[in-house]
């Protein structure tokens, strides 16, 4: 008999009694309904190997989603317990993969307890209501947040939020999130973009398993859907997306939709679902004005209490970064690592320098939007064009303009103005740029059209 098959005995009923801890600490940090529906199937298989774990679950869907999900955290659990184990497989179960049937023999020492994190997965500690800087432009929808985080029967529901990129809405996401769970322990939340919906619904179906994905989502105490737009076009995920919703706010559950617009300003996105959304509370977050971006530097700065920012400085970024928020802390970021990396002092030469192209760049105020709209006018053709599959010439180019005017007049990476239009990746964007900038050689209509649109929105 091999060393490893001596061996086996004593290893399996370590690894079944780490399973057991390991279990507990899951079901403690996911909650009752996520534990239930995700973590309680999963089962422990025999495995010839010391250095490795083997789980199995009933479903390819089931099987993806832990490992999206939890496979990072499961390796953690178990190395706590057992320092020699390298990796955890997660697989589907068969026939051939029977569960094993491991007897843990009592121990009076009891296992020692990792540490494990209290936060859910999905929810940025950061994002609280108490890091929100709060001013007239979207006390609103921060009143709406606060009030639907609230325990007991909602006042309302949905709630959807709309604003510009960057603005706060995933902010007041998380937050609404972290608040329920501080009122509802045990409450099942699931807070995912509208892209991530799509990919999930898509590989369900792949997996023939689509009863698991609804059934998650649908019994969800929260739901939040982050990003609607980007499900505009999309016919069998928005047919999903419809009786999901139904399904939430049939139950009387909460339910949170984001956006870059109104719900009917929301073009690809069917009718019966706006008017759905529309029933709730509908709450806007509108461009924040210099003294809410002052604040919001000031709060910024408060986290990093080794920087030296004169006020000057912060006086400058506020007046000249106005687009978002995002965009203003990043900026400081930059600028504090910048400094501490360089050794040099913050003041506003130092700055110039340091951020000369964002500060140029935020002094052009087009937004991909504004160009889908020019472009499809010029072109007469539908906004919703630009963001289908479809390849006919007559909306192809229009499209590859439209995307070499977001590379020039925007300072959107190359994977967000891909979203834009329909989720294409990045690789299409410097296609469609590359192409333009040949025509604009060699056809007087297109460089004319270009150069017409560019006077339009450059003003």
């Amino acid at each position: 008999m091999d060393n490893g098959s001596a061996n086996r005995p004593g290893h399996q009923n370590e690894s079944a009694k780490a399973w057991a801890t390991v279990r507990g600490h899951l079901r403690e940090s996911a909650g009752v309904r996520l534990f239930d529906q995700w973590l309680k199937p999963i089962e422990l298989i025999e495995s010839g190997e010391t250095d490795t774990i083997r789980l199995a679950l009933p479903s390819a869907f089931m099987t993806n989603w832990v490992r999206n999900h939890y496979a990072d955290r499961l390796v953690a659990e178990f190395r706590a317990i057992l320092p020699e184990v390298r990796s955890v497989s997660i697989e589907t179960r068969t026939a051939s993969v029977a569960p094993a049937v491991l007897t843990v023999e009592s121990s009076s020492a009891p296992v020692a307890k990792p540490a494990v994190p209290s936060a859910r997965p999905s929810l940025d500690s950061r994002f609280t209501f108490d890091r929100f800087v709060v001013d007239q432009s979207n006390k609103v929808a921060f009143n709406a947040a606060k009030a639907l985080a609230e325990p007991g029967k909602p006042r309302f529901s949905p709630l959807f939020l709309h604003s510009g990129t960057g603005q706060g809405k995933t902010h007041l996401m998380h937050a609404i999130g972290h608040a329920y769970l501080a009122a509802c322990p045990d409450a099942s939340i699931i807070l995912m973009s509208a892209e991530r919906f799509m990919f999930d619904f898509v590989s369900a179906m792949r997996a023939k398993d689509t009863h698991a994905f609804k059934t998650r989502l649908r019994s969800a105490d929260m739901l939040m859907i982050d990003d609607l737009q980007f499900i505009a076009g999309k016919d069998a995920t928005q047919e999903e997306f419809f009786h999901t919703i139904n399904e939430v706010m049939g139950a009387g559950h909460r339910l949170v939709i984001s956006a870059d617009r109104c719900p009917q300003g929301l073009d690809g996105v069917e009718t019966r679902i706006t008017s759905r959304l529309s029933v709730g509370l509908v709450a806007d977050i509108k461009t924040p004005d210099l003294a809410l971006r002052r604040a919001v530097l000031d709060r910024k700065l408060a986290d990093l209490p080794e920087a030296k920012v004169p006020a000057e400085v912060l006086d400058l970024l506020a007046s000249r970064i106005t687009a978002n928020i995002r965009d203003l802390e990043g900026s400081l970021n930059r600028l504090v690592a910048y400094a501490q990396l360089t050794g040099e002092a913050i003041d506003l030469d130092f700055a110039v320098a340091t951020l000369g192209d964002v500060l140029r760049g935020a002094e052009r105020r087009v937004t991909i939007d504004e160009i889908q709209k020019a472009v499809s006018a010029h072109f007469e053709i539908k906004p919703i064009d630009l963001v289908s599959a479809r390849r006919a010439v007559v909306v192809a180019r229009p499209r590859q303009i439209a995307m070499y005017l977001a590379k020039r007049l925007t300072t959107r990476s190359l994977p967000e103005i891909g979203r834009k239009f329909g989720g294409r990746d990045h690789s299409t964007v410097i296609h469609a740029v590359r192409r333009i900038e040949a025509l604009r050689d060699t056809d007087r209509e297109i460089d004319g059209a270009v150069r017409m649109l560019l006077r339009e929105l450059e003003g």
